[in-house]
Formats: C-alpha cells, sequence, structure tokens
C-alpha cells in the first residue's frame, strides 16, 4: 500500500490530546446521552468475567462519567433493543446499528472449516427450535452449559447456541448473572437492520471508520487492533474510510486521524480516574507505552510469585497522563489498595482522588492502603486518602 502525503504534522502532545478526548477523557463528556453515549462514541466495550470493583464494562462508563448507577449500566446496554453482544476486539457490547457491519464477521464464522468443539448431530435445529417457542433462554434453561466442571467441557446444547450466536441466527440479548441470555436475531435486531447484505469491504471501510473516530489517531496496526482486523483488511479501504493520513512526533510510523478531530484542538477538563486494564484507552500495549510512555500489563492470568503490579491492577489516569497503578480488592466496606505503584510523589493527590471517587461508587465508607512501590510514600498516600475520605463523607 502506497500511502498519500500527510496533511497535518502533529506534536506527540498534541496526538495525546487527540486520543483522549476521542476515548472521552479530556472535555466535558455529555451526560444526557448517559451510558449509551459512551458506547456508542467508544463503538465498542469489552467484556470479561473478572470482578473485582466490578465488571469492565461496569467500570469503562464509570471512567468517563463518574459514579453512574451500577443498574443504570446495565440497564442501558441491553434494554429498547439499544445494543448487542458479539466478537470485536474480544467478548464486546456493540451498538445494535453496527450488526450490519459484521456481516463479515459472521460470513467467515458461517465457512469456517474446523471448530475445537463438535457438534452433535440434531443439536443445533433443536436449539433454535427451543429458542422460537420458549426464548429467551440462558445455556443451562436451554438444556445445560457444560458436560462437567471443567469450563472448556461445553455441553452440545452449549456449542450449538454458541455456534449459533457467531452464525448470526441468534443474539444475546443481556447478561444475567454474567450468564448470556439468548434469542432469535429475528427477535432481538430490529428488522431494518437484520441484513448482511453489505460486501466485505463495505464493513471494513466503516469499522475501519469507527475505529479512527474512537482513536482519534493511531497507525494501521492501532486501527486493525479496534475491531481485530487483519492489516491487509485495512489497507485495502484505509484510502476510502474518510481518515486522514498525519505524522506524530516520535511515532516513527504512518498515522490517520479522524478529520474532525484535527478541525477543533482539544481542550477541556482532564478526567482522574481508576482505568479497568480492559479499557479501549489502553488496549494496545505498544500504542500505549508510545502514547504514554507506560508500560501496561494484565497480571491476572499470570502465577502470584511472577506477577510485578498484582493480580488486576488499574491504571490511575490524571491530567491526561498514566500516574501509577492500583491493584483493588474489597473487604466488606472496605476498598483495599493491595498495591500501589506511584510515578513519584506527584502521583499521590490524583491516587487519591481516584480512590475515594472508586470507594464511592461501589459503597466502600473506608479505604485502606497496604503495599506501595515506593515505601516512602505509603504514609503520605494514606493520610492523603484519609482527608479526600473525611471531605467526601461530609
Amino acid at each position: 500500500m502506497t500511502t498519500p502525503p500527510p496533511t497535518t504534522d502533529l506534536s506527540a502532545d498534541e496526538a495525546r490530546r487527540l486520543v483522549l478526548r476521542a476515548q472521552g477523557f479530556l472535555g466535558t463528556p455529555d451526560r444526557r446521552a448517559g451510558v449509551r453515549g459512551v458506547l456508542r462514541h467508544l463503538g465498542a466495550v469489552q467484556l470479561d468475567t473478572i470482578s473485582v470493583l466490578a465488571r469492565s464494562h461496569e467500570l469503562i462508563p464509570y471512567a468517563r462519567l463518574g459514579a453512574v448507577g451500577r443498574k443504570k449500566v446495565e440497564s442501558a446496554y441491553w434494554t429498547d433493543t439499544h445494543a448487542f453482544e458479539y466478537w470485536s476486539h474480544a467478548a464486546c457490547i456493540l451498538p445494535i446499528e453496527e450488526w450490519p457491519h459484521f456481516a463479515f464477521r459472521r460470513r467467515a464464522y458461517r465457512s469456517r472449516p474446523h471448530w475445537n468443539h463438535q457438534l452433535p448431530d440434531g443439536t443445533y435445529d433443536q436449539v433454535i427450535k427451543q429458542l422460537r417457542t420458549e426464548g429467551p433462554l440462558t445455556a443451562t434453561e436451554l438444556g445445560g452449559a457444560k458436560k462437567t466442571s471443567e469450563w472448556w467441557d461445553w455441553s452440545g446444547t452449549k456449542v450449538a447456541v454458541e455456534r449459533a450466536l457467531m452464525y448470526g441466527e441468534v443474539v444475546c440479548v443481556e447478561r444475567r448473572g454474567w450468564k448470556r441470555v439468548y434469542d432469535l436475531a429475528e427477535r432481538a435486531v430490529p428488522a431494518d437492520l437484520l441484513h448482511d447484505e453489505l460486501d466485505d469491504a463495505e464493513c471494513m471501510r466503516r469499522l475501519v471508520r469507527l475505529a479512527g473516530q474512537s482513536l482519534g489517531v493511531g497507525t494501521r496496526a492501532d486501527i486493525a487492533d479496534y475491531h481485530r482486523l487483519k492489516g491487509e483488511q485495512v489497507d485495502a479501504v484505509i484510502a476510502d474510510s474518510g481518515l486522514v493520513p498525519v505524522t506524530v512526533e516520535g511515532w516513527g510510523k504512518p498515522a490517520w486521524a479522524d478529520p474532525a478531530a484535527l478541525e477543533t484542538p482539544p481542550r477541556g477538563r482532564h478526567r482522574t480516574t481508576l482505568l479497568s486494564p480492559f479499557d479501549s484507552l489502553i488496549w494496545e500495549r505498544a500504542r500505549t507505552e508510545r502514547i504514554f510512555g507506560f508500560i501496561h500489563r494484565l497480571e491476572a492470568y499470570v502465577p502470584k510469585p511472577k506477577r510485578v503490579y498484582g493480580y488486576f491492577a488499574m491504571p490511575v489516569l490524571a491530567g491526561g497522563r498514566l500516574v501509577g497503578r492500583v491493584d483493588p480488592a474489597r473487604e466488606g466496606s472496605t476498598l483495599v489498595a493491595r498495591q500501589v505503584t506511584l510515578d513519584g510523589p506527584k502521583a499521590v493527590p490524583a491516587v487519591a482522588q481516584a480512590l475515594v471517587e472508586a470507594a464511592s461508587w461501589v459503597d466502600c465508607t473506608d479505604i485502606r492502603v497496604e503495599r506501595v512501590d515506593a515505601p516512602d510514600l505509603r504514609e503520605p498516600l494514606a493520610k492523603e486518602v484519609t482527608g479526600a475520605l473525611t471531605t467526601a463523607l461530609r
């Protein structure tokens, strides 16, 4: 692919601010649009099973809007056929209007020659029939999710309904106690969106454009990673996507930006908050290091003795920078900062503020700071937390 000449030269700081605004962390958020506005703004909200303070799909709007009610978060995602769950960056909640643009992925699944799980004869048709007459249903209600207690040992029913989800014949319409609730797509997706008429190129153009808007500015790899496209798929459509080529100081690779984002310099209030490790601001490790000079690793699946920052270390965003990490836990009404990493003494007030706000959101009335990477900062952090907590509880 021959990249056209760049239209704009951006400093590293200008690019960082574009990214923060595009991701909803710089400027005044549109609170009237609420959680649904965050979902549409980002284009995808990742789901994950881990729940420490809250599940990741709850943490995403919280990080941008503040203490939005957790029940309101779930309601906003799942009522009024507003969203659907599908494979994007990972398992993600997606705006329902993007259903037609994932036709390329549904077609790919339908033509897939090999699967990890065998599908017993007749099970697929039986699941569709049962959903048609009894749905919406969980896999358990359909006849059982697992053959044994092993997480990977799916029952024939679970294999069938997950296959139907990938094909687009079935939709996850909500999560109930973290279980997917399945229904037929013909009931769950609005009739004007329920089609696979768009060809692969049209789907790619849309998703590349959306990724560029959600990122603000990104390299080919950044844009491909957002919805887990292949590099060559991005190459084939990026010239017609509406994104414009730019150069960014220190990036060393061609980049593309949302032209609307370039028209107005990013200004406004910076958000101070804990970030889910699955937040789209920090999805891609190389990008996070390039933009923020911050090494982000999820260590939940790393053996405990080998962890550096903790099980669910949450980066702390303040002043448009990543200034530390907190590995949190909850003990009754106490939020426990099991391990805190600080980018120097100046990070103490911001980390304390982020902890106090998070504690209030999850109905904790106390905070306990345990280990701090710089031992001489533990007492200042604990003191700052106590003062901020006292002020918040007045």
